[in-house]
């Protein structure tokens, strides 16, 4: 990989990314929730923040974007839906757009659903996925703003990926996204071996992200909704899937 990738945690759930390119010098946070550590990472690493690459609105997650763009001269990047509600954008971007970081090409993929201007940034050459709230392990983004079938869209789009693209999203709920899957899916080898390697991981305090496209798409109810072991566990046997969808999200919400 052309990147190296430094992941920490700030605060008591969400997740700090860093991506880091030696042969421009170049590194990007992706989103900007707390300033403190954030700063604390680079400074760990020995890396000056150039970009920060920011996927939605909610204050988590750019709570420190003028501090830290004040503080390194850093270029930000942004959803152009969601300008309005993003401070400093330097860069607007929107579906099919492509930039830089370092030497790494990315791409903009637009996914409405937790909020409407939700963005996804993607490597193909890196095969790296940084979905933000959309999708996590095990889970998505509740729907703040958008329907379930802009959600449903969005998962899609994401799931259409090769499978051994890494999942980086912007908390650590696997542990109870696994609790939750298991109740619909139990039946899916898979997905119990999973739940075990989870909670062993949390067990000693480890992270569970990076995960890959095709263990989600395996795993996740929430990208399964068309399968009909789940759509039956749901009461909805032979219902389009996008209802199935937000059947899950629904139950999800109530616990």
């Amino acid at each position: 990989m052309a990147l190296i990738i430094h992941q920490f945690a700030i605060g008591s759930d969400n997740l700090g990314v860093l991506l880091h390119d030696p042969a421009t010098g170049r590194t990007a946070s992706i989103d900007a929730g707390e300033e403190a550590p954030i700063a604390a990472a680079l400074q760990e690493k020995g890396w000056k923040l150039t970009e920060i690459l920011v996927t939605h609105h909610h204050s988590d997650h750019i709570a420190a974007l003028t501090a830290l763009k004040q503080r390194f001269g850093a270029r930000v990047v942004g959803p152009l839906a969601d300008k309005h509600r993003i401070p400093d954008i330097d860069v607007l971007v929107r579906e099919g757009d492509h930039f830089m970081v370092g030497s790494v090409d990315f791409e903009v993929f637009e996914t409405p659903g937790h909020t409407v201007g939700h963005v996804a940034f993607y490597s193909a050459s890196e095969a790296l996925l940084f979905a933000g709230d959309t999708m996590f392990a095990m889970g998505c983004g509740r729907l703040f703003e958008g329907t379930p079938q802009q959600m449903w869209s969005s998962l899609s789009k994401l799931a259409a990926l090769p499978d051994a693209t890494k999942l980086y999203c912007g908390h650590e709920y696997t542990l109870s996204n696994a609790h939750f899957a298991i109740r619909f899916d139990a039946n899916n080898p898979e997905l119990q071996k999973r739940v075990s390697e989870v909670e062993a991981l949390r067990a000693k305090g480890a992270f569970t992200i990076p995960s890959t496209i095709g263990l989600e798409k395996a795993t996740n109810p929430f990208l399964r909704a068309g399968e009909p072991a789940l759509a039956a566990a749901l009461g909805l046997a032979g219902h389009p899937a996008d209802e199935v969808f937000a059947a899950l999200r629904e139950a999800k919400n109530k616990g």
